[in-house]
Parts: structure tokens; C-alpha cells; sequence
């Protein structure tokens, strides 16, 4: 991938320093692989991980054509971008707070018809979306905030802890998500969020306490991408 992105000897040079001192690939030549898209990501922006292709995956799944769609803490828009790619007339909206992944986002998401908003996340989201979106994906922090520092450097040196840190337990980011998410989501919509397999159990159950029992909290997990996500269905 280095010798492809760099112009010549001297850039390559530069690059390969760059990612000995750590730095993630993603960020050095500027772009990820997300389920067959390239998506570009700039420094200081937390990068797609693959396992959350399940998650997506899933997601693409359960939207009929034309779904309303919304990808909270959307970093690069990689969930957005595949939404729009994989669903026929996905109505695609995205938020981050790190103004830096809005703009990045921006570039993935609005060329193929999504919109993206800056603010945290349910509050910059147009107001004539609650009650009508039928795919929330939030990709939501949940590293443990004591575990944050046993994280590989690419992600603790070089992404914004606020992508990484939910808490205490995890979970609490997840938990804001989950209170607010049945006054946008439309009956039987679905909420999809990633988490670990250890907290999987916890954060089914902090989904229904939250939600007042609003929302049917689902574990479903992948042995091949190692990954675990709950999806939580609207009554």
C-alpha cells in the first residue's frame, strides 16, 4: 500500500518513517477498505475497523429500499457511505462531534447523496426525523476508560479518545443512545450498535433499562470477523 500511495523514493521514505513511529496506515496514505469501498480517512480520525463491516452488513440487511437511515458517531461516514452504496434510495443521515471527522465525513457521504452534521449525537439530526428512521448504526466509544491506555498505539497515540473511551463500564455512550433512540426511531426500526463480547450481555440490558422496555434488545455475533453487536428493535 506504500508503494502504491507514495510519488517516489523520497515520499515512500517518509511514509515508512511515519509508520514505524506508529502511525496507522489508514492515516499515511489517506483512505481505508470498508466493505469494497475506499474510504478516505484523515489524520486524527478514527479509522473504520473491519469488524464493523458485520454491523454494517446487518444493517443493509434489514433496510427495505428507500429507508431513512441515520449513522451516529460516524467518524469517517464509512457506515453512511456503505448504506447508500448497498441500499436502493437510502435516505442517509450522519453527526459526529469531532469536527475534523465531519469534514471527513463529508467527502464520503454527501458525494453519493447522504447529509452529515456536526453536533453530538442525536441533537444536530433535523427535528422531522423523529418517529421515521428505520436503521439507527451507532458505531458508539465503548473501551472501557481504565483500558483505554492497553490499546495497540495506532489507536490510543493517534485517534481522539473521545471515539474510544465509554466510560467506566463502557457503556455510556451507549446508554445516551438507547434512552433517546425511540423518539427516532419508527415503529420496528432497529438500533445497531458494536461492542465487545464480554460487555454484550451488560449492554442488552442497559438497553432495555434505558429505554423503558421500548426497545427488544438482540445479541448476534460473527466468529469469522470477531464481532459482536446488539440490535434493539423498536416495539
Amino acid at each position: 500500500m506504500l508503494l502504491a500511495a507514495a510519488s517516489g523514493a523520497a515520499e515512500l521514505d517518509l511514509m515508512v518513517e511515519r509508520r514505524a513511529a506508529g502511525l496507522p496506515l489508514e492515516h499515511i496514505v489517506g483512505w481505508a477498505e470498508f466493505d469494497g469501498l475506499r474510504i478516505e480517512v484523515d489524520g486524527g480520525v478514527f479509522v473504520p475497523r473491519r469488524r464493523t463491516e458485520f454491523l454494517v452488513g446487518h444493517a443493509v440487511e434489514l433496510a427495505r429500499p428507500g429507508a431513512v437511515c441515520v449513522d451516529l458517531c460516524c467518524g469517517s461516514g464509512a457506515a453512511g457511505a456503505v448504506l447508500l452504496e448497498r441500499v436502493r434510495g437510502a435516505e442517509v443521515h450522519a453527526s459526529d462531534i469531532e469536527p475534523a471527522a465531519v469534514r471527513c465525513a463529508r467527502r464520503n457521504v454527501e458525494p453519493r447523496g447522504g447529509r452529515v452534521y456536526e453536533g453530538d449525537l442525536f441533537a444536530p439530526l433535523p427535528p422531522e426525523l423523529r418517529g421515521r428512521v428505520e436503521i439507527l448504526v451507532a458505531n458508539v466509544p465503548y473501551v472501557p476508560t481504565e483500558e483505554i491506555g492497553l490499546l495497540p498505539p495506532e489507536a490510543r497515540d493517534h485517534e481522539p479518545h473521545v471515539t474510544l473511551d465509554g466510560g467506566p463500564d463502557g457503556l455510556d455512550v451507549l446508554r445516551r443512545v438507547a434512552a433517546e433512540a425511540p423518539e427516532w426511531l419508527a415503529p420496528g426500526g432497529h438500533l445497531l450498535v458494536e461492542t465487545s463480547e464480554r460487555q454484550a450481555e451488560l449492554a442488552a440490558g442497559a438497553v432495555r433499562k434505558v429505554s423503558g422496555d421500548l426497545l427488544v434488545p438482540e445479541v448476534i455475533t460473527s466468529e469469522e470477523w470477531w464481532a459482536t453487536v446488539v440490535v434493539a428493535t423498536r416495539r
